[in-house]
Formats: structure tokens, C-alpha cells, sequence
């Protein structure tokens, strides 16, 4: 049986992609450390094998949302106006 990141038993599910930096981008909605919006952070426990498959897939392509550089404090104030 394999363990999960937080050191639990598994039997053979799949793991949760959580790294511990649980902060939600205020733009992209997707958490930073693992990419999950919040409904799939919420949902996790309770999806099949198959949704958190697509899930897992579905991360890597995600991370270049968060690389983007938007021009920090002075673009978000100039943003809202």
C-alpha cells in the first residue's frame, strides 16, 4: 500500500497533487501550489479515481497561468480603475 504525501495510507488511489501552499490566485482562481481550482480542492475526496486522473492530467497545462507577470501593484490598482 503506498502513502500519500500527508502520510496516509492510500490502497492504491491516487494522490492529491498538494504541496502545503494552499493560496488561491485572486485573478486565475487556481491554487498556486497545486493548480486545483477550488471546487476540485473541495470535491477531491469525493471524486472516482477516473475524475481525479483527469484532474492530475489537466494540472502541468495550467502552470504557465501562474507565470505570467501582470505587472504587480501598480498594474492591479490601474486594473480596477
Amino acid at each position: 500500500m503506498g502513502k500519500s504525501r500527508t502520510g496516509g495510507a492510500t490502497g492504491g488511489a491516487i494522490e492529491s497533487p498538494c504541496v502545503q501552499t494552499c493560496v488561491v490566485h485572486p485573478e486565475e482562481r487556481i491554487c498556486v501550489g497545486c493548480f486545483r481550482s477550488i471546487e476540485e480542492i473541495t470535491s477531491w475526496a469525493r471524486m472516482s479515481p477516473e475524475e481525479r486522473r483527469e484532474v492530475m492530467e489537466a494540472l502541468p497545462a495550467r502552470a504557465p497561468r501562474l507565470q505570467k507577470r501582470r505587472g504587480g501593484r501598480r498594474a492591479r490598482m490601474a486594473r480596477q480603475g
